[in-house]
């Protein structure tokens, strides 16, 4: 990420620049949620790469994983406040793209 560490929005998009990546934002905005409902919240995401996404997610600081110790096992995830410091930037795209489809409307 050399490049990254120079450029504040090269290093946005690293972290959170693909699709799966904001929409996994989006539902953990609302709160904590557990694997199955994150993948019924997301149409389209595969088991694999919601998996892989969250553990990329985790590591870069953005998402915690916390694993009860209950059978089965229950598993929720949750922003951190670096990712919940998210918000913002997603707030600021909802309204982007809502300004965008009024003008495609006309």
């Amino acid at each position: 990420m050399a490049t990254e560490k120079r450029c504040p929005i090269a290093l946005t998009i690293a972290l959170v620049g693909n699709k799966w990546k904001l929409f996994i934002l989006r539902e953990l905005l609302g709160g904590k949620r557990r694997f199955g409902e994150l993948r019924r919240g997301i149409s389209g995401i595969s088991q694999k790469v919601l998996t892989d996404n969250l553990r990329a997610m985790e590591r870069d600081g953005l998402v915690t994983r916390t694993v009860f110790p209950e059978v089965p096992p229950r598993v929720e995830y949750e922003l951190t406040p670096v990712g919940r410091a998210l918000q913002s930037v997603m707030d600021q795209m909802e309204e982007w793209g809502q300004e965008y489809l009024k003008l495609d409307a006309s």
